[in-house]
Parts: structure tokens; sequence; C-alpha cells
């Protein structure tokens, strides 16, 4: 008898409906998974066996054949454990019905038949649902990622006994339920204030430019002049993603595994802080069994690489087309995956290997050759993609121990929240689009036109300067953001001039 039941795979950060196809024949035992499986979906014949004797079914002594359809993409990790246990259930009469034809089945089996929960959960539930699919059975610690998907019934099982139980109507499973509206409301994460920051007032002021757009930022200065303790704080000021970029993150986190069990939703956005010995594969993303890296993991969120200089040149290079096209492709024999990479990065460096090189009090010990070769590691085309390059000095000691607290993260987060407000609805059109950083070049046509005065000061600079055209945008963009944070519908000439100052420290030290 041959049974079919459905499963999910993963392509990227998008899930694919496979067919489990179990058929079992007279004839010598044997158990054959075929499909393009990988090790881990072959080892599965071991586990579904023993965690059907351990739970008291009985596993068939004959010939079974399991396709996973489509056969032409490969088949990986353990999730297919619990759908291959089913169809033998179903082929060999044990699970009487057709009932388990409207299902999704996904799940690690435990040799005593207990599931384990798997990656990627979320995202295999929302192709279930784009696919008419009304139910899924999956292991507990994975039902509130999944019940985050609206239009589905999601059953949480701990044993393959309690879903036998559950299709045999002796202890029907109860489904599981999320309040997405109550999860953003009340899902916060201590973050710290700026109101403990002394001084540094025209960087806080990059910093919001930065968080109100979206925009990349390099901030040069001296040790221990704050350009950590500032990072540290942005995503303080940052705005609460929309549900739409709330999905996006919890999928890449699902797909790595990075998902706590009572995070369903990650309402937050992520902050991420790779140390500088990170290989080019754990920053773009990658491997054997390819997984996102820093970069995708900090999709809607902030990539924060600091002492920039000091990572690998070819890790740094490998970020330049994931920040200009915000997608990053891996391209493997088998197939050619995409990860999503909208991410704000935020870089910190010294302006010397001393760290010395233009402060006023402390003298620097490196030679010009020296001074140049190190900040040489950050290649121009990476400098061009980066909007805002700011210096931060180092603070007075007078300003170091006064009592006065500057603007709290609150405050200016407001301010930003009202500028993302007028941002999402002058893209209302572009559902892709959520700030102005990733305004494509026909948009920055449309929003960021000039006057005359503005174009003939853009038009010196240009020249003066020696811009290229992708600077030339990017200052448009950042203008743009200012103008919003101003609340005007227009560009303005001092709007215009901020955007410029921000791209004018490279010729300080580059």
């Amino acid at each position: 008898m041959i049974a079919k039941v459905k499963s999910c795979g993963l392509l990227g950060i998008d899930g694919y409906i496979v067919e489990v196809e179990t058929d079992i024949a007279n004839g010598m035992p044997a158990f054959d998974v075929v499909g393009l499986p990988d090790a881990a979906v072959k080892e599965s014949r071991e586990r579904v066996r023993s965690a059907m004797k351990n739970s008291s079914l009985n596993f068939p002594q004959r010939r079974i054949t399991v396709n996973l359809a489509p056969a032409n993409i490969r088949k990986e990790g353990p999730c297919y454990d619990l759908p291959i246990c089913i169809g033998l259930l179903r082929s060999s009469g044990q699970l009487p019905g057709d009932e388990p034809d409207d299902y999704l089945f996904l799940g690690e089996l435990s040799l005593n038949g207990t599931l384990r929960p798997i990656a990627g959960a979320l995202p295999m539930v929302l192709c279930a649902a784009q696919a008419g699919i009304k139910k899924v059975i999956l292991p507990q610690e994975n039902a509130a990622e999944a019940a985050v998907v609206k239009d589905i019934t999601v059953f949480p099982a701990k044993t393959l006994s309690q879903i036998m139980a559950h299709f045999l109507g002796i202890e029907p499973i109860s489904p599981v339920t999320v309040d997405i509206d109550e999860f953003f409301k009340h899902q916060a994460v201590a973050c710290p204030d700026f109101a403990d920051v002394r001084g540094q007032e025209s960087v806080k002021r990059a910093l919001e430019v930065a968080a109100a757009g979206g925009h990349n930022v390099l901030m040069i200065g001296s040790p221990g002049s704050g350009k950590t303790m500032l990072a540290q704080r942005l995503p303080g000021i940052l705005p609460q993603p929309t549900i739409e970029e709330a999905l996006e993150i919890t999928k890449i986190h699902s797909i790595a595994g990075l998902l706590a069990a009572d995070t369903p939703l990650m309402t937050t956005r992520p902050f991420r802080n790779p140390h500088h010995t990170i290989s080019a594969v754990g920053l773009s993303g990658g491997g054997q069994v390819p997984r996102p890296g820093e970069v995708s993991l900090s999709h809607n969120g902030v990539l924060f690489l600091d002492e920039l200089p000091e990572f690998n040149k070819n890790a740094l290079e490998v970020l330049r087309q994931p920040l200009e096209d915000g997608t990053v492709t891996i391209s493997r024999v088998n197939a050619t995956l995409t990860y999503p990479c909208r991410t704000m990065l935020v870089a910190a460096m010294n302006p010397c290997k001393c760290g010395y090189h233009g402060d006023p009090i402390r003298p620097c010990t490196c030679s010009e050759a020296q001074i140049h070769q190190y900040v040489s590691k950050i290649s121009g085309p990476l400098l061009d993609r980066i909007d805002l390059h700011v210096e931060v000095l180092a603070v007075p000691y007078q300003e170091l121990k006064s009592k006065k607290h500057g603007e709290s993260s609150a405050q200016i987060q407001a301010r930003v929240n009202e500028a993302r407000k007028r941002q999402i609805h002058r893209f209302k059109d572009y559902p892709s689009v959520f700030c102005n950083a990733q305004m494509t070049a026909p948009m920055t046509e449309q929003f960021c036109a000039l006057g005359e005065e503005e174009s003939n000061l853009m038009q010196s600079v240009f020249n003066t300067l020696g811009l290229s055209a992708r600077a030339h945008n990017r200052i448009l963009k950042v203008a743009r953001t200012i103008a919003d944070l101003a609340d005007s519908e227009t560009i303005q000439t001092a709007h215009l001039a901020e955007a410029i100052q921000y791209r004018s420290l490279d010729r300080k030290y580059w």
C-alpha cells in the first residue's frame, strides 16, 4: 500500500512542499530513502525504526521504499523523521483513515519516540499556509513560533504516541494560539540609554539621522572616545519593526536555529556584533550546509563591526554586494540560495595603528607609511557604501564630570519614529521599501528632487570632492532623511549641507 504525507523543506528563507511517498511491498526486509536525501535524512531510517518499536508500534519487516518528492531538490536535516514515520504507519494500516491528508508534518524523532525541535519551523509553516494546508503537527517547542502564522491550526506534540492517540480519537491534541498584538506590546529588551553618554552631541546627531533613515555609519576616533558605547545604545533609538519586518527577522533566526523557545516572534531589531576574527563565510553566509551569515542575521537591524581594519580584508570585501543589493547569494552545486540582508552597517575604527593620529593631546607614534597602510585596509568601494563618516573626538574632562544628562534614548526615538512614519507613508506604493536608505535610483530621483540653489551646491561639492555617482545618491538619501527629521516636504540647503558634511571625513584620512 502506498501512502502520501505532506512535509516541507527549505530553500534559502522560503519553504517548499515535500510529498513523502511510502510504499511497503513483499520481499526481503529493506528500508530505502530516495529523492536526493542528505546524510541526516538517510539516518532517519534508524531513528524511525527505534521510535516505532519504543512507542509500542509495529515496524514492518518488509521491503520499504520512501520517496521525497520533488526528487530533483536535495533534502537536508532531520525534519522528515515524523512524516516518514506517519507514512509507514499509514502504509502498514496502523493509522487508518484519510485525515492525515489535511496535515503537514514536521519533526525530528528521538529513539524513544519523543519529538525534538527543528530549525526553520516558521518559514515552513508559512509555506504550508500559502499552499492551502490548514493543519500542522510539529514538536511542542516549535508550536508558538508556528502559531504566529494566521489561518492555520497548529497542534503541538511531545511524543509519537500522543500523535497516534490524536488520530485514533483517544485523546485529541489541543491547538496552540499566539496573540501577535499582545506580543508586540509586552516584549521589550533593556537597552543602554543615550542619557548616559557625556558630550558627543555631533555623533549623537549623526546616529539619529542614521537610525531615522536606515543609513550606514562609520565612526573614526581615538581609543576611549566612546565609539563602542555609542553604537551599543543605537538599538534604543531604532523604531519598532513592522509585522512584515518582524516576520522576516524571525524567519532568518529560525532557519539558523537561534530562535529562543520563549520568543516565537522577534519584535525587536537585531544587533549583531561579530568579533574581528570572523571569516568571510561567517560574515556573508555559506558553508557545506548553507547557513545565513552575520549580515543576514542582522537583516532589518544593525551589524556593528568594531575595530573595522582588524577584520580580514576578504571578509570586508564580501560585504560590498550585500550592502548595495540588500541580498546575499550563495551558489552551490545543488542549488543557489538567496538570503535577505537589508542591514544598517555601523562600523568603528581608530585613525591609525596606535590610535592617536590627529589627537590633540596624545602624540601619534606611527609613521606616515604605517598610517596609510592601516587605513588602506578599508577600500574605497566599501567606504563609498557607507553613508555617514563621523569623527569621534575625545571628551573633555569638564563634560565628562558634568552632572548634566543629555537627551534620553526615548526622546531621540520619538523623533526617529516620526521620521519613519513619513517614510512609510511616502513609500506606501513600494511594499519592499521601509526607509530612505532602501530607495532605488528612480525613487531617489523622484523623492529627492533639489531646487536650483541646492543643485548648484551639489554640483560644486561633486566637482570639488570628486564624488562618485554612488556617493552622490547616498548624499541625497541622507539629505532626505534630515529633511524628514525637520518635518520638511522638500530638501533645503541646510539639510543638504549637513548631509555633505558627513561625506567629507574620508578625504582627511584616505
